[in-house]
C-alpha cells in the first residue's frame, strides 16, 4: 500500500500557519476566477470559441493544483499523488488540443477541486485569519476608537462605553487572536487532507504507477540480492577459504614431517591452528555482515545501540519501539542506519548523531537520522551510499527524505510501512 505521508519539515509555528492560510485564501481566489474560465471555455466549445482558450486555462489550472499539491505536501507532510502532466502538443491542431484535454482524468478532477475549493477549502482557512482579524479589532483598535464610537459600540457581546468594558474587549480581542493563531496547523492538516480527496492522482494513474514501481523494486532486488551473493563469495574465496587451505597444506607438510622432525611438525601444527582460529573470526565476521547476532537476538534497537557505541562520533539512540518488527525490515532499517552513520563519519564532519527509531499510526517504521555536520548531502552524488540505502528502502516500498542545506544540519528520514500486530509480534 503507497503511503500518503511523508516527513514535514520543521517550523509549523502558528504565525507561519496564519500567513500560509492567507496564501491559501488567495490560492482560492484565483483558483475559482481560473476554473470559471475553463468553464466558460466548455460553454464555448459548441461555438468554436472555446477551442483556443481551454487548453491554456487547463494548464493554468493544473499549475494552481499543482502548487496546492506541494504546499500540502511542505506545509503538512500529507503527499497528494499528482496525476500524469496534462501534455498539450502545440504542433496539434486545436481540436486534438481539446480531446487531450477533455480525455484527461485529472483535468476533470482538477474542474471539481476548482468548484469546491473557494467554497469549503476557502472558507475552512478564513476561520483562523477571521479569528486574527477580529482579535487585532478588538485589542489593537478599540482601544482607540471606543469614546468616538459611542454607547452603541460593540465588541462580541461586550458594550464597549467605560474603561473596564474596553479592557475586557482586548482581553477579549487577544484571546480571539491566540485561538486563530493556535488553530492554524491544525486548519492547515485539515485543508491539505480535504485537498488529498479531490486531488490525489486516479485510481487508474496510481494502479499503473504501483505496476511500475514493483516492477523497479524487484529488479533492484534482485540486483541487491545477486550484489550480496557475490560478495558473500568474495569474502569467502578471499577470506575463510584461503585460511582453510593454508590449513590443509600445513597439516600436509606436519604429517610427513612428524617422524623426521617432531619440532618443525609441532611448529606447523601450531601456525595450523593460529590460522584456522583467523578463520573462524573471518566467518563470524561474514555472518555479522549477512545478520548481525545482535539484531536477531535483541532487536532493532538494541542493534543500532550498538552501532552507536561502535562509532566514534557521540551518537545518542532514542528508540521508541514498542517491540519487535519482522527480520527483513529490521536487517533493512539496520543497515540503512549503518550506512548513514558511516557517511556522517566520513563525509559531513559531524561530531554528534541522534537516531530516533519510532512506529507512528500503526503502520509505519520511521527512523530519523539527524548531524550537526555542514550539510550539502546529495543523494545524486557519487560514493555518499544514500542511492543504495534508498534502493534497499525500495524493497519495502519504503521511502527516504534527505534535508540537508549548505551548513548543516543534515536530517534524513526513512520510512517503511509496517503494521505492528502486537508488542511482541509483528507483521508487514
Amino acid at each position: 500500500m503507497t503511503q500518503n505521508t511523508v516527513t514535514a519539515r520543521p517550523g509549523s509555528r502558528p504565525w507561519v500557519a496564519v500567513l500560509r492560510c492567507q496564501l491559501l485564501s488567495l490560492l482560492a481566489l484565483a483558483v475559482s476566477f481560473v476554473g470559471g474560465l475553463v468553464v466558460l471555455a466548455l460553454l464555448l466549445l459548441p461555438a468554436g470559441a472555446g477551442f483556443p482558450l481551454l487548453p491554456p486555462a487547463a494548464k493554468t489550472l493544473r499549475a494552481l493544483s499543482d502548487r496546492s499539491r506541494r504546499w500540502a505536501t511542505g506545509w503538512t507532510g500529507i503527499r497528494i499523488s499528482p496525476p500524469d502532466p496534462l501534455t498539450v502538443d502545440r504542433a496539434a491542431t486545436r481540436r486534438t488540443r481539446v480531446a487531450a484535454v477533455l480525455g484527461d482524468e485529472g483535468f476533470w478532477r482538477d474542474l471539481v477541486w476548482a468548484w469546491l475549493e473557494p467554497l469549503i477549502g476557502g472558507l475552512l482557512v478564513a476561520v483562523p485569519l477571521a479569528l486574527v482579524e477580529y482579535g487585532v479589532f478588538g485589542a489593537l483598535v478599540q482601544p482607540l476608537v471606543w469614546r468616538r464610537l459611542g454607547d452603541g459600540n460593540w465588541y462580541a457581546f461586550i458594550p464597549v462605553h467605560s474603561t473596564p468594558t474596553m479592557l475586557a474587549a482586548v482581553v477579549l480581542g487577544l484571546v480571539f487572536i491566540a485561538a486563530g493563531a493556535g488553530s492554524a496547523p491544525a486548519v492547515l492538516r485539515l485543508h491539505a487532507r480535504w485537498s488529498r480527496s479531490l486531488l490525489s492522482a486516479p485510481r487508474t494513474a496510481e494502479l499503473a504507477r504501483r505496476v511500475e514501481q514493483l516492477t523497479d523494486t524487484r529488479t533492484e532486488a534482485l540486483d541487491i540480492q545477486a550484489a550480496e551473493l557475490r560478495r558473500i563469495e568474495r569474502d569467502l574465496h578471499d577470506g575463510a577459504q584461503a585460511r582453510l587451505v593454508a590449513v590443509g597444506m600445513a597439516l600436509d607438510r606436519a604429517a610427513r614431517l612428524i617422524d623426521t622432525d617432531p619440532a618443525a611438525a609441532r611448529g606447523l601444527l601450531a601456525d595450523g591452528r593460529e590460522t584456522s582460529a583467523r578463520a573462524l573470526q573471518d566467518l563470524r565476521e561474514l555472518v555479522r555482515g549477512i545478520h548481525p547476532p545482535v539484531l536477531a537476538d535483541r532487536g532493532l534497537g538494541d542493534a543500532v545501540r550498538s552501532l552507536a557505541l561502535d562509532s566514534f562520533l557521540d551518537v545518542h539512540v532514542d528508540n521508541r519501539l514498542p517491540g519487535r518488527l519482522p527480520a527483513p525490515v529490521e536487517s533493512a532499517a539496520y543497515f540503512a542506519v549503518n550506512e548513514l552513520l558511516a557517511n556522517a563519519a566520513k563525509h559531513s564532519g559531524a561530531r554528534r548523531v541522534s537516531v530516533l527509531l519510532e512506529h507512528h499510526e500503526g503502520a509505519l517504521l520511521r527512523i530519523t537520522v539527524a548531524d550537526d555536520g555542514r550539510g550539502g548531502a546529495d543523494d545524486c552524488a557519487g560514493g555518499t551510499g544514500l542511492r543504495g540505502v534508498r534502493r534497499r528502502l525500495g524493497t519495502f516500498d519504503g521511502i527516504l527524505v534527505l534535508h540537508s542545506p549548505q551548513g548543516g544540519p543534515t536530517t534524513v528520514t526513512m520510512e517503511i510501512p509496517c503494521v505492528l500486530s502486537s508488542p511482541k509480534t509483528s507483521s508487514c
